[in-house]
Parts: C-alpha cells; sequence; structure tokens
C-alpha cells in the first residue's frame, strides 16, 4: 500500500530560472510542484495518477521511489517512511520510468541478473523470475543481444524486466509506453494487468486516457501540482457529462 498524505514540494529557483519562467516569478525563489495532496493506492488494485505534461506527476512519482525528499507531509510505503526508512522503501518498490538508461554493452540478460545480485536474489528464484518476465515481454528472440542493437521498445522492455526482476510488492509506472508502438505498448499493459492479478500495489502515470481506460482502478487528476479529482474509476465515468472520457478530462483540467 501508498499512503500519501499533504504531500508537497518545493523546488529553489536561481536568477536565470526566475526569469525563464516570467514575471510572476520574478520576486520569489521558490517554485512548488506539488501542493498538499493526499491519496493512497491500495493491493491488488491499480491507481492512475493523470495529468497533462509538467503536471507533477513524476515529482510526486519521484518522492514515493524516495529519489526526492518532499518538503512537508508524508509517505508511507507498505508500513515504511520514505524519509526515514527509505532504505526499507527501495526494497519494496520497482520503478519504472519512460526515459531508460542502459549500458550498451550488456545484453538484457546481464543487465537483469546484475539487478537481481544487487537484490540477492538465489540462482533458482531469479531463472525462474527472469523466464516468467522474459516470456511476458516477448524478450526472449533478444534476450543475449548487445543493448546498442536493440529497438527502443526492447530496450525499454528490458528496463521493466530489469525493474522488477526482484518481485517488488509495488510497482510504480512513470509514462512506460511513451514513443513506444503498438505491439510493445500492449505487452508492457499487459503486464501491469499481471501485477494486479498478483495483489501488488501499482500506481501508474500517464496522459494516454485510453491506457487508463483499459487497466485503471482508481484514478487521481493533478494539474498544476494540486490534486483535483480523487475516486475510483467508475465512479469518473458515473460523473462524466462530456462525449468522451479524453473529452472529460480535457474538461476538469479546464475548470481546474
Amino acid at each position: 500500500m501508498i499512503q500519501v498524505q499533504n504531500l508537497s514540494k518545493d523546488f529553489s529557483l536561481n536568477r536565470k530560472q526566475r526569469k525563464e519562467l516570467g514575471d510572476e516569478y520574478k520576486n520569489t525563489k521558490t517554485l512548488r510542484a506539488v501542493d498538499n495532496i493526499s491519496f493512497e493506492c491500495q493491493p491488488g488494485r491499480i491507481f492512475g495518477l493523470l495529468g497533462p505534461n509538467g503536471a507533477g506527476k513524476t515529482t510526486t512519482l519521484r518522492m514515493v521511489a524516495t529519489m526526492l525528499k518532499p518538503t512537508s507531509g508524508s509517505i508511507t510505503v507498505s508500513g515504511f517512511d520514505s524519509v526515514s526508512q527509505g532504505q526499507n522503501v527501495r526494497e519494496q518498490i520497482g520503478f519504472m520510468t519512460g526515459q531508460t538508461a542502459l549500458y550498451d554493452r550488456l545484453t538484457p540478460t546481464e543487465i537483469v541478473k546484475y539487478i537481481a545480485d544487487l537484490h540477492g536474489m538465489e540462482k533458482s528464484a531469479f531463472q525462474k523470475r527472469k523466464d516468467h518476465l522474459f516470456q511476458i515481454l516477448d524478450m526472449h528472440s533478444f534476450a543475449d543481444r548487445r543493448i546498442s542493437r536493440l529497438s527502443t521498445g526492447m530496450k525499454q522492455k528490458t528496463s521493466i524486466a530489469r525493474t522488477i526482476i526482484h518481485d517488488p510488492q509495488v510497482m510504480i509506472f512513470d509514462e512506460p509506453t511513451a514513443g513506444l508502438d503498438v505491439m510493445t505498448s500492449r505487452a508492457i499493459m499487459d503486464l501491469i494487468r499481471s501485477c494486479r492479478e498478483e495483489g501488488k500495489t501499482v500506481i501508474f502515470s500517464t496522459h494516454r486516457m485510453g491506457e487508463v481506460n483499459q487497466v485503471c482502478d482508481d484514478i487521481s487528476i493533478i494539474y498544476n501540482g494540486r490534486l483535483f479529482y480523487n475516486n475510483t474509476l467508475d465512479q469518473f465515468k458515473a460523473e462524466m457529462t462530456q462525449a468522451t472520457f479524453e473529452d472529460e478530462f480535457i474538461y476538469r483540467v479546464g475548470e481546474a
């Protein structure tokens, strides 16, 4: 479970940054990227964190993953505090972004094995888990090619396998299908569904409304760092006043 309570994040601004942001920020030294938000992500459910680019989604997820320290508020992951028990939190989560950073000279198998060794996985457990992930993600055909020779989609699959090889109970997916082809995106969405079936806690950030409609159980809408909706997807649909899911999202953001 992920519990976020009254979470805020401020970033310091230098003179150049204040100038680039415009007159609104010329007399301020900080930018509030996330503003007093609260939500919960439950095991066995997929929680969608929705919002346009720059809304505060990635900043929020990086705080959950202990990559950033909150300015105020609290985050607990599987009962552990993200600030005072950061190592315990990191052991519980797998954090996947749309920006892959892989070693070009290694193969997918080598990279995944390296991460498994860092987590202290036994050989038999690693082999079983690797075969399962490579099957779901359709990676066997390129498992032993160098990363430098792989397509963008193949690299993204490798990054996902690396992220979740240790079978974490909490999964964080930050725009995991950005820039990918239809087949690769579908494989990743199938993997996200399988995490729910395994009873994991899943938080899924995206601005693709079609993906939200496919997999999410609960959703929150964030815009300009503030949370403007937090409920189940079914409730969101029941409250819709626009013709399509995408139109309703745009309408809600516009109202915000």
